[in-house]
């Protein structure tokens, strides 16, 4: 006969299953996020998936009911991640704003995400260490993307319209200029600072490269 710890422990392993069989999309996402803490860790290649089960305390069987296998989960992370980024650009409203105004809050917005999220930096590290190969088989990605470009195609001709912006300025190309720098701050901060003895986690650093970066693509787009 069971005394009353021994009931309690039972009723406290049972709780997570029970949660996880009556909240499917919060076990998911519980999985989802503990997979992107392991592949940051471990890369594609290390990453386990008996690891990622302990960090959420469920079984290897729950995880392969949700994703077919680690390389699906892998996949899916990649487009949680640029999901997320894709998602918040989009709440940007560009079009609601005067162009220089649009251009200048995303790439503030873009400074930031990047700073603050040092997961996505490194898994879109990681996938480029893969020759993109996970990327090439996400149409959700790349769907994601052209949503955003044509945001900012829109801003540019505006811009044009109005004498603000010079002409023909590919919407990819400055895409690229303002992640480019976002990106590399975050990506190398670790070798950049050592080798050339700054601290790109400064806040006063990272107010001046804020304004550099501004800039930079304002002075790019002056017509």
């Amino acid at each position: 006969m069971k005394n009353v710890d021994d009931t309690l422990a039972d009723a406290l392993a049972e709780a997570p299953r029970k949660s996880r069989k009556n909240n499917p999309e919060k076990t998911r996402d519980g999985i989802l996020q503990a997979a992107v803490a392991e592949f940051v860790a471990q890369g594609l290649s290390g990453a386990r998936v008996d690891s990622i089960a302990e960090r959420t305390q469920t079984s290897k069987r729950m995880i392969y009911y949700y994703f077919n296998s680690k390389e699906q989960l892998y996949a899916e992370v990649l487009e949680k991640l640029y999901g997320d980024i894709r998602h918040t650009e989009r709440s940007l409203t560009l079009d609601a704003l005067a162009p220089m105004e649009a251009i200048q809050r995303l790439v503030e917005f873009t400074f930031d995400h990047h700073d603050r999220n040092v997961d996505y930096v490194r898994i879109v590290s990681i996938e480029n260490i893969h020759n993109g190969e996970n990327v090439k088989q996400s149409p959700t990605i790349r769907a994601l993307s052209q949503n955003v470009l044509q945001a900012l195609d829109d801003t540019l001709r505006r811009g044009e319209r109005e004498g603000m912006f010079r002409q023909a300025v590919k919407a990819v190309d400055l895409h690229l200029l303002i992640s480019s720098f976002c990106f590399y701050r975050v990506s190398n901060r670790h070798t950049f600072s050592e080798i050339f003895q700054t601290d790109l986690a400064d806040e006063d650093v990272k107010t001046r490269h804020k304004s550099m970066i501004i800039d930079s693509v304002m002075r790019y787009l002056s017509p």
